[in-house]
C-alpha cells in the first residue's frame, strides 16, 4: 500500500504496537468482580475459531470468504480481498447486496499505522427535493425509482484499490464474474429470503426474470445464474484490462469511467427517464466517494473508529463512552442489571442519533461536542438503573448543538415490524499487518432491476426524512443518513475489523460483541455467538420510520426470569428464537499481539471465517 501520505484522509493510530504482547484477560476499567450469568454463552461455541499466521477472512457468505482467500493466496492484500469479496457478495448475496448500492469502508495501513475511510454512500438527485415528495408523492417516499440515490459501491471499490490496494479491477471481480456468469447453488439463507419477498420481486418483469425463474423462487441447492450482472462485471474488467498499458492506474480508471460515463450509466439513466425516476447522467458523471479520517473514541484502553455522522457509526461510540464508567462485569452477563443498562444507554445514543446526525456537508453536526467524555458523563447521569425510558429520551445539548426548539417529532408508535432485510459484511487481516473492514448494501426487494444490467441501483433514499427539521431531511446531493457501519479496533496488542448486518440492529450487536471481547474475556467466536437483545425505542431508520416505544428483543436463551425482571422495570419485552438473523450477523478479523489471525462468524446468518 504504497502511497503519498494524503491530509486530512487517514488518521495516524499511535497506540498500535505490531508485535506487542497480549495484555492479561483481566478486564480494565475496575472490573474486577466474578461475572454473573444471565443467558451466558456454552463454554465451548458452535463453531471453531479460524486461526492462521498469513491471513484472515470473515464474510456474509462462504463463497464471498472463499473468495477474499482466493485473492490473498494469490499474492494481494487485505484491500485487493477486501474488495473481491464485497464484490462477490453482490452476487451470491443479490437479495441485501448490490454493486450498484452503497459499500462504505475503511482501512488500517500498519505501515504507517493510519485509519482511513471511503464514504461509498452515494448522493440524492439532482431533482429530489421536499417539494417532489410532497407535491408529487404524497409526501412518501415511496418503493421504487423515486428513492433511488446515485450508486456509490463501484467508485468505491475502485477508490479502495487506487489508495490502498495492489491489484486491478479485472483481477479482484473475477471471482465475482465467474460466480454470476456460471451460477452457484443457491443456499437456504437466501433461497428463503426470495421465496418470502416473491410478491415483492413480480412488481418488476426485470426482476422476477432474475429472481423468479420459471415463475418460482430458485430452491436450494439450484443453480443461480446471473448473466445480465456477469456481463456488466466483465464489460468492467474488460476496460480495465484494455487502459492497463498506461498503468494500473489508468485501468481502474477506465473501469469506473465505465460505469458511471460509459454503457451502463447510458442504460441506467434511459430506464429511468422512460419510468419516471430521477437520476441523470449529470448525477452519475459528477459523482465521487470521499475519502474522510475516521471518527474515533478510546475505550478501555483501545481505540474504537468508525465512518463519519454521515452514518450510524458514531453512536457506536457515544455507546461505549456512556458505559465506560461503570463496572459491567459485577452485573453479570446478560442479567438483568446488565441488559437494562446497556439498553438505556443505547437508547441515549439514539436519541442523539435521531436529533444531530446527518450528512456534514449539508448539515451542522456537532460531532466533538457528541463524542466529548464529559458529554458521555453526563448522558451517564441520565441512567436509571430502576426504571427504563418508557419512550425514546430526550436528546443531550452536546457543545456546539445547533439551536432549535428541540428534537425532531418523532413519528406515531407502529403495531407491526417492518421488514428490514439487512445488508452484509467482510472483515479481512494480511500477512501485512493491514486490516479492511466494509458493509456492502442495498436490497433487490424495494426498487426494479436495470434490464440489461443486472444491477438494482442503490434505493437507500429510503435512510431519509421528509421533515424539513430533521438532519437527514431529502435535498438534492446530500447523503441519507446509513446505517451500515463498518468498524475498527486498535488497541496495544493488535488490530480488528468489525461489523454486521441488521439496519438499526447493527450497532447494538456491535457493541454486545465488543463488550463480551473486552469486559467478559471471550474468544472472537463465543463473543459473536453469545445471545443478543435489541431495542427498538426510536424511529426506525427506513421509511416510514415506524417506532416501537419502550420495546426490547431477547433472543429466546436469555432465560425467562431476566425477561421477567425487565418487564418489572417497564421495558415492553418480546422474544425472538434462540439463534435470530435479525440480532445481526457479526464477522470479525483480528490480529493479535503474537501474530496470531483470529477469525470468527455468526452461525444466525450465511456468514463464514477462513484463516490460513
Amino acid at each position: 500500500m504504497d502511497r503519498p501520505p494524503s491530509p486530512g484522509a487517514a488518521m495516524t493510530v499511535d497506540s498500535y504496537r505490531p508485535g506487542a504482547p497480549d495484555p492479561p484477560r483481566t478486564p480494565a476499567g475496575g472490573d474486577t468482580a466474578p461475572a454473573q450469568t444471565g443467558g451466558a454463552p456454552p463454554a465451548r461455541a458452535l463453531r471453531p475459531e479460524a486461526l492462521g499466521l498469513r491471513h484472515a477472512v470473515a464474510a456474509g457468505h462462504p463463497l464471498a470468504a472463499i473468495a477474499a482467500l482466493r485473492i490473498l493466496e494469490g499474492g494481494g492484500n487485505a484491500v485487493d480481498a477486501g474488495v473481491a469479496a464485497g464484490i462477490a457478495l453482490g452476487v451470491v448475496h443479490p437479495d441485501i447486496v448490490s454493486f450498484a448500492g452503497v459499500a462504505p469502508l475503511m482501512v488500517y495501513e500498519a505501515a504507517r499505522r493510519e485509519v482511513s475511510t471511503v464514504s461509498g454512500l452515494g448522493v440524492w438527485p439532482r431533482r429530489a427535493t421536499l417539494a417532489f415528495f410532497r407535491d408529487r408523492c404524497g409526501n412518501e417516499i415511496p418503493e421504487g425509482l423515486l428513492r433511488t440515490v446515485v450508486p456509490a459501491a463501484p467508485d468505491a471499490w475502485i477508490t479502495a484499490l487506487e489508495r490502498f490496494g495492489t491489484l486491478g479491477f479485472a483481477e479482484v471481480a473475477q471471482p465475482a464474474i465467474e460466480l454470476a456468469r456460471d451460477g452457484f447453488p443457491m443456499g437456504p439463507f437466501v433461497a428463503g429470503i426470495i421465496q418470502e419477498n416473491a410478491a415483492a420481486y413480480r412488481r418488476w418483469p426485470s426482476s422476477a426474470a432474475i429472481f423468479l425463474p420459471a415463475g418460482r423462487a430458485p430452491a436450494v441447492g439450484e443453480r443461480f445464474v446471473q448473466t445480465d450482472l456477469g456481463r456488466t462485471l466483465s464489460y468492467l474488467a474488460d476496460e480495465d484490462r484494455a487502459a492497463r498499458g498506461r498503468g494500473r492506474l489508468a485501468g481502474l480508471a477506465a473501469a469506473r469511467t465505465a460505469f458511471y460515463r460509459g454503457d451502463v450509466a447510458t442504460t441506467i439513466v434511459r430506464y429511468h427517464e422512460a419510468e419516471g425516476g430521477l437520476l441523470t447522467r449529470e448525477d452519475l458523471d459528477g459523482f465521487r466517494v470521499t475519502v474522510e479520517p475516521p471518527v474515533v473514541a478510546s475505550f478501555r484502553g483501545q481505540q474504537i473508529l468508525t465512518c463519519g455522522f454521515w452514518c450510524q457509526g458514531p453512536a457506536l461510540l457515544q455507546m461505549l463512552q456512556i458505559l465506560d464508567g461503570l463496572d459491567l462485569r459485577r452485573f453479570g452477563h446478560n442479567a438483568p442489571d446488565y441488559v437494562h443498562t446497556v439498553t438505556e444507554a443505547m437508547k441515549l445514543a439514539f436519541a442523539d442519533r435521531e436529533a444531530y446526525y446527518g450528512d456534514p456537508r449539508h448539515v451542522p453536526v456537532p460531532a466533538a461536542g457528541l463524542l466529548d467524555p464529559a458529554y458521555a458523563a453526563e448522558r451517564r447521569r441520565a441512567l436509571d438503573p430502576g426504571r427504563a425510558w418508557p419512550a425514546l429520551p430526550p436528546c443531550g445539548t452536546p457543545d456546539g448543538a445547533p439551536r432549535r426548539a428541540g428534537s425532531p417529532p418523532t413519528p406515531a408508535p407502529a403495531r407491526t415490524s417492518p421488514a428490514t432485510l439487512g445488508t452484509s459484511y467482510v472483515a479481512v487481516v494480511d500477512r501485512h499487518g493491514n486490516a479492511f473492514s466494509a458493509t456492502p448494501s442495498d436490497v433487490s426487494t424495494d426498487t426494479p432491476i436495470i434490464p440489461g444490467t443486472g444491477l438494482a441501483v442503490s434505493s437507500r433514499g429510503s435512510q431519509s426524512w421528509l421533515d424539513p427539521d430533521h438532519p437527514s431531511a431529502v435535498a438534492p446531493g446530500k447523503r441519507p443518513r446509513l446505517t451500515p457501519s463498518p468498524a475498527l479496533m486498535v488497541a496495544p496488542d493488535g488490530v480488528m475489523a468489525f461489523g454486521t448486518p441488521g439496519g438499526d440492529v447493527q450497532l447494538q450487536a456491535m457493541l454486545q460483541v465488543l463488550l463480551n471481547l473486552t469486559v467478559f474475556g471471550m474468544s472472537p467466536q463465543r463473543a459473536i455467538e453469545a445471545p443478543r437483545f435489541a431495542t427498538q425505542s426510536f424511529p426506525d431508520s427506513f421509511w416510514p420510520h415506524r417506532y416501537f416505544p419502550g420495546r426490547l428483543t431477547l433472543e429466546a436463551r436469555i432465560p425467562a426470569a431476566t425477561g421477567e425482571a425487565l418487564a418489572e422495570r417497564g421495558h415492553d419485552v418480546h422474544r425472538w428464537d434462540e439463534w435470530e438473523w435479525r440480532a445481526g450477523g457479526v464477522c470479525l478479523a483480528r490480529i493479535d499481539g503474537a501474530g496470531v489471525r483470529w477469525a470468527a462468524a455468526d452461525p444466525r446468518r450465511d456468514s463464514y471465517a477462513v484463516a490460513w
